[in-house]
């Protein structure tokens, strides 16, 4: 099963959005709140095809804290007919690798607490625990931030 990945556009914005709604219920980004972000300079938005067809994506952008540059994935979603084919491995991967070219030294993300799915697979990839965010997502909710240092 072949992956391309290609920058996303605002032309797949209602795509994005029905994958978003797929993947998550009460924490998913608004359609206005996704076309922010792929409008926005400073992010970096990629889709994920599979035989011409958006399987997924992920959106991420990049901070300066003070010499520090930082990449912050914001969300990694894969359509559920996608799951568990390498789809969001490849989007992170492609992520890292645009993090690294833009001169990013450390990235981060959050995932739900009780995700523990994908919690495996980012320590995986090589990240690991930062800390604990309590009522991250909602109250109640808590989530985890994991850390990586790019190289």
């Amino acid at each position: 099963m072949p992956i391309t990945i290609k920058q996303a556009t605002i032309n797949d914005l209602e795509t994005l959005y029905k994958i978003e709604r797929e993947c998550f219920a009460v924490e998913a980004f608004t359609k206005t709140e996704i076309a922010h972000l792929l409008e926005d300079p400073n992010t970096i938005s990629l889709i994920a095809r599979v035989d011409g067809e958006i399987a997924g994506f992920t959106i991420g952008l990049i901070h300066d804290y003070g010499k520090t540059r930082a990449g912050h994935v914001y969300t990694i979603d894969v359509a559920i007919k996608y799951r568990r084919r390498g789809v969001g491995l490849r989007l992170l991967k492609e992520l890292e690798q645009v993090f690294i070219k833009r001169g990013v030294k450390i990235c981060y993300l959050e995932a739900r607490f009780d995700n523990m799915a994908a919690q495996e697979l980012y320590r995986k990839h090589g990240y690991a625990e930062a800390r604990t965010l309590r009522d991250y997502y909602s109250r109640g909710a808590h989530g985890i931030r994991l850390v990586k240092r790019l190289s």
